[in-house]
């Protein structure tokens, strides 16, 4: 952690060294220009103590004009006038008379006609006040619009932690919903076919036992690789087709360019087992169930297609889709759609896009 913070905390007084000492040479070289061409006589060591002395005091005012406009930040306008229109007039005295008392010290007159400091103040005093005065409201509307560019990034920083962490919600309260009804159903299965058919409860076992392994292991990734949400799923339709027998036969019909992509965890199971609790678990004869991917330019399309016995008229979106679409709404905002509806043929289509992107694993620490 020290060897981050440590630079950056020395980075903003070199920078402001930087910028004030641009400044003074700008400005010399602009009056040193000026006076050449104006056939003056140039004295660059005047110019430079003039210069450096004037934008130096006004990088060490800066943090009293920073303070200043934290202080009447978010109090309105009269506040702002009570306390800058004040602030600004003292400040502005404040650096002219010892801008030129530094300078009446090193310097001296030079070629003014004034043999006193109260008389060289006298005759400085309009102009570089004005000047001051002017200074004073240029770095606090710089102060003011730097402030306000910390806010809006810090706004949008809370606004995608407040995101992660709605989708994050959301994924646990998926897996929280799946777990004890999928567990009490499948532990029932293997329990009725412990003595019935003793291979196919060892086959329902291991399953289960590889479905909570990944399920565990994705406990705290938003997105993984599609390849491992169809990992996830075999194992979850694998124990499905013990119960359902020959009454359920599943197709995967998955691109090669869209094994890699990235996809929200847990994606297309609460999808499946929709297609199978409320399409194909009360269908008669056999059924089917097709996961489909493809990459359609800059989107992934995902389908989940039964041939179950439809939407009843007047159907709600359940749990399942709508958490669904809450999550791809969080993840990816008006780019993503989940689209449902029913096939003219019998059953139903869920139809899932959004943006496609290649999984990039975080590194281990």
């Amino acid at each position: 952690m020290s060897t981050r913070v440590t630079p950056r905390r020395w980075n903003t007084p070199i920078l402001l060294l930087g910028f004030w000492t641009l400044i003074a040479l700008s400005y010399t070289l602009s009056a040193g220009l000026s006076a050449i061409s104006e056939g003056h006589p140039t004295n660059w060591s005047r110019m430079l103590v003039w210069n450096f002395t004037v934008f130096y005091l006004w990088m060490a005012l800066g943090p009293l004009i920073a303070r200043l406009s934290r202080q009447s930040a978010g109090h309105g306008w009269r506040r702002f006038a009570a306390v800058h229109v004040p602030a600004s007039l003292g400040v502005a005295l404040a650096h002219v008379v010892v801008h030129l008392l530094i300078y009446w010290v090193v310097c001296g007159p030079g070629t003014a006609p004034v043999t006193t400091y109260g008389a060289f103040l006298r005759m400085q005093f309009v102009y570089n006040y004005h000047f001051a005065l002017l200074i004073y409201w240029v770095i606090l509307v710089a102060l003011r619009g730097l402030d306000s560019q910390r806010r809006l990034r810090d706004e949008r920083l809370r606004n995608a932690q407040l995101e992660s962490q709605l989708a994050q919600s959301q994924l646990r309260t998926l897996r929280v919903q799946l777990q004890p009804h999928f567990l009490f159903n499948t532990l029932n299965a293997i329990s009725a076919l412990a003595l019935a058919d003793p291979i196919h409860a060892r086959l329902m076992i291991a399953r289960l036992s590889d479905l909570l392994r990944l399920t565990l292991e994705e406990r705290h990734a938003l997105e993984v690789p599609l390849s491992r949400e169809l990992e996830l799923l075999r194992c979850y339709l694998d124990i499905q087709q013990v119960r359902f027998q020959d009454r359920l036969s599943t197709h995967l019909d998955v691109a090669m360019d869209t094994v890699h992509a990235s996809v929200p965890s847990m994606i297309l199971q609460p999808l499946v087992e929709n297609a199978l609790r409320h399409g194909l678990l009360d269908k008669p004869e056999p059924g089917q169930l097709q996961i489909v991917s493809r990459r359609e330019g800059g989107q992934l399309y995902l389908r989940v297609d039964d041939d179950g016995l439809g939407l009843p008229e007047g159907v709600a979106e359940g749990f399942g889709l709508g958490n669904t679409r809450e999550r791809l709404q969080v993840l990816f905002g008006k780019t993503a759609s989940v689209a449902l509806a029913r096939k003219a043929e019998g059953g139903t289509r869920v139809e899932l896009r959004f943006p496609f992107r290649e999984y990039v694993a975080e590194p281990v620490l």
